[in-house]
């Protein structure tokens, strides 16, 4: 028997480290130590119910256990094969128990490539990838194939980057691998840096070996013998476990020289970013790896032509190569009958913000908006109306109800005015006001803005003041014509990606939601209620008991009047906080 416990940045968070101990404590009490192995797994993916236990062969689930729940899963299921029914999880419409994870909303409709060994290994023991078929691909590509034959095997897949771009993965490698120099490199770019974005991060904390695996694959293809993955410091235990598999990978010899005795060198190492989201762009990522300023450069030349150290260069994001291996044992027809006619295979997404189930989900391309929240996602949290969905981060955009239907890929998401990014989704309910959410992603870019050329250093500058006077209740008509306006501009003229895009956020809700924007301008309020300065808070007399629980919680003393009277708000002095709004249990303070 095995339990596999969840190892994630986020469930580790919660104690899930504290878990094994204690797991690993009873069973040597019990005299099973050597019956029943307590693995640390990676992410399973349902982050909202974790810490996870699951119990294998049986396949049982335990959601939301903590480090004293330990005794009782030993005692009664390890023991008497009794599951543990306080710890399973409960279906929200049908109010049952389910044991499986096959049988969840959550996981029904995902299908696992590039997450296919999370939460099913420890990624700390290079056996266990190899029991799953590890480095088998690596074994195909060099002892049976020629790097012509790799290349184009990935160009039928018809996989394309996942690191936002969508640039076909195939062609890439053929570019890089008819460039001619003494030295090439394979990067893998591990600097995720989207707001609520954790694909990246939770394949290699759950899975390495995929990425070193498909890095070597990626290095016969092209003709490169050194590989370098970029991973933002901020990663500590992503990078540790790398540092591991790195390590493990020579010993056995399939990092380092002569690997499989077909004479192919290739070894990795790995180089640490600073947080900078700029970084993400890959000249700008190899610039900081060459210890330069982290600041994109005109292209061409690609980094296929010249890259690293002025060598030809690939790079593909981490979620790319963990779908490698899979293309290679599977072939590129199975993955190709996967997804869309233009976007094949899956995508990984990070599911945030006002929705049930938070979580690491990976469904096949074409899947639409509306499984993927109120299926997978499970829907709104508190019974609120879904208002929008931010997918592609600060450079995506946000989709309403009337996108619900699109097909999830690249082609389609941008028709619809956002782009697929690195996979970020943020949802967003009636609470949410557009005009913030939209100068928020623009604060974001702002801080991240290179400084390199105008139009972003600038540019988006003048958007966010544009968009902070109107969320203060001083914008004006020509004010809106301005932002779009320059909202094009920077589009045309911006250096980089993060330039050309961060306009987006501001695009796409100035087309989805104009009435608020009108609102905020011509009414001076705001719909959502969000907006501290356009609020008004008072009381309703009628409703008030004079219990005096708001002018208690008033850190000011802006609410008077006696016990048992009705109370009253001096809008002078109030600094809307909203803290009497949230203490009055009668609905008597009101936001106007």
């Amino acid at each position: 028997m095995h339990l596999l416990v969840c190892g994630g940045t986020g469930c580790r968070a919660s104690e899930s480290d504290l878990i094994v101990e204690n797991l690993k404590k009873e069973l040597e009490e019990k005299g099973l130590q050597n019956e029943v192995q307590v693995i640390m797994t990676g992410c399973f993916g349902f982050c909202e119910k974790g810490p996870i236990v699951k119990v294998m062969p049986d396949n049982t689930f335990y959601v939301q256990v903590k480090p004293e729940d330990a005794p009782i899963i030993v005692a009664e299921h390890v023991i008497k094969g009794r599951k543990v029914t306080r710890l399973l999880y409960t279906d929200p419409t049908k109010k049952e128990h389910v044991s499986d994870s096959k049988h969840m909303g959550f996981y029904r409709k995902q299908i696992r490539i590039a997450l296919r060994n999370c939460g099913f290994i420890n990624p700390e023991n290079i056996d266990e990838y190899i029991a799953r078929e590890g480095y088998q691909a690596l074994g195909k590509a060099l002892q049976e194939m020629t790097s012509a034959q790799v290349v184009d095997e990935i160009k039928k897949s018809g996989l394309r980057g996942r690191g936002g771009g969508g640039f076909p993965t195939g062609l890439k490698w053929e570019i890089a691998s008819k460039n001619k120099a003494d030295q090439k490199y394979v990067v893998c770019n591990a600097d995720e840096g989207d707001p609520g974005a954790f694909m990246d991060r939770s394949v290699l904390e759950g899975d390495p070996h995929s990425v070193l695996e498909s890095m070597a694959i990626c290095g016969y293809a092209i003709g490169a013998t050194k590989g370098l993955i970029y991973i933002r410091a901020e990663y500590p235990l992503a990078i540790k476990r790398l540092q591991i598999a790195i390590a493990q990978a020579r010993e056995y010899g399939l990092l380092g020289n002569d690997i499989f005795g077909t004479g192919f060198d290739f070894d990795i190492e790995l180089r640490y970013g600073a947080g900078a989201f700029v970084c993400g762009e890959e000249t700008a990522l190899i610039h900081s790896m060459e210890g330069c300023r982290g600041e994109p450069t005109n292209k061409p030349p690609f980094p296929a032509e010249s890259g690293f150290l002025g060598k030809p260069t690939n790079v593909n994001n981490v979620e790319t190569f963990a779908s490698i291996p899979v293309i290679m044992l599977k072939g590129a027809e199975w993955f190709a009958s996967i997804g869309t006619e233009k976007s094949k295979g899956t995508k990984v997404f990070a599911l945030a913000g006002k929705i049930n189930n938070v979580g690491l989900i990976e469904v096949p391309m074409g899947t639409t908006l509306r499984e993927v929240i109120f299926e997978i996602g499970g829907g709104i949290k508190n019974g609120k109306k879904f208002k929008a969905v931010q997918t592609g981060g600060p450079s995506g955009g946000c989709l309403t109800e009337k996108h619900l239907d699109v097909p999830i890929d690249f082609d389609n998401l941008i028709a619809a005015g956002s782009m697929m990014g690195s996979g970020g989704m943020i949802v967003m309910d009636e609470d949410d006001c557009m005009v913030s959410i939209a100068k928020y992603f623009l604060d974001f870019t702002v801080e991240e803005s290179c400084g390199k050329c105008s139009p972003c250093r600038i540019g988006n500058k003048r958007l966010y003041e544009l968009l902070d006077h109107i969320t203060k209740g001083n914008g004006t008509m020509a004010d809106l014509d301005s932002l779009k306006n320059m909202c094009y501009v920077i589009k045309d003229t911006a250096l980089c990606g993060l330039g050309q895009t961060s306009p987006n956020p501001i695009l796409s809700t100035m087309n989805n939601f104009w009435d608020e924007y009108l609102a905020h301008v011509v009414d001076k309020k705001c719909p959502a209620g969000q907006c501290r300065d356009l609020m008004m808070y008072s009381i309703n007399a009628e409703k008030c008991v004079g219990c005096t629980a708001c002018a208690r919680a008033c850190p000011v003393g802006a609410i008077s009047g006696e016990r048992k009277e009705p109370h009253s708000i001096n809008p002078a002095i109030c600094i809307k906080c909203g803290a009497c709004f949230e203490k009055c249990k009668f609905n008597a303070v009101v936001i106007n």
